[in-house]
């Protein structure tokens, strides 16, 4: 679920879970303050103010902002997001959502397969939904780069795949 999904489905929970989520995205999840996502969304801070401290409810028209903006920062609209197609367990070992390269800020975004047809699912609905690139595993990279028009780079897990031969050695010594 992205994080504009997050403060929709907030918002028809009630007033309250709004006002949480809605400060808990900008401070946490995008890492802005109520100024700077004020800039960035043309609400005026005294209404972001008002909004997450629960004194006043959104009408239609700033919630349209909010979630416009949200989706503009998180890379939905016009910004970058790169897509990394992996299992649960590798996508818990990524610690930045955001990253910096060659000087521009690209979201990163997960998407967890389990199958090689899940990772194909995930590489054309990543596609759709405005990834600019995308990684993935060797095993079905090939087939990706035949469907999708982005551009893919392909994980190559020199490091975890020597540790496992390791791993899997002492193993077998102990037997």
């Amino acid at each position: 679920m992205s994080i504009a999904d997050k403060v929709i489905e907030s918002a028809f929970e009630s007033d309250e879970a709004f006002q949480h989520t809605l400060l808990k995205v900008i401070k946490e999840d995008l890492g802005l303050t109520a100024i700077e996502f004020s800039e960035h969304s043309s609400i005026p801070p005294s209404t972001l103010y008002k909004l997450m401290s629960g004194n006043r409810e959104p009408n239609l028209r700033t919630m349209r902002q909010i979630v416009k903006t949200i989706k503009k920062l998180e890379g939905h609209e016009g910004g970058e997001f790169i897509a990394v197609i992996a299992s649960r367990p590798v996508l818990d070992n990524i610690k930045e959502t955001k990253r910096k390269i060659h000087g521009n800020l690209c979201t990163i975004r997960e998407y967890a397969a389990t199958s090689m047809e899940e990772a194909i699912i995930a590489a054309v609905r990543a596609e759709r939904e405005g990834a600019r690139a995308l990684v993935c595993a060797p095993i079905v990279s090939p087939t990706v780069e035949k469907i999708i028009k982005i551009p893919v780079s392909t994980i190559m897990p020199k490091d975890s795949l020597l540790e496992a031969i390791e791993n899997v050695a002492r193993k077998m010594e102990m037997e």
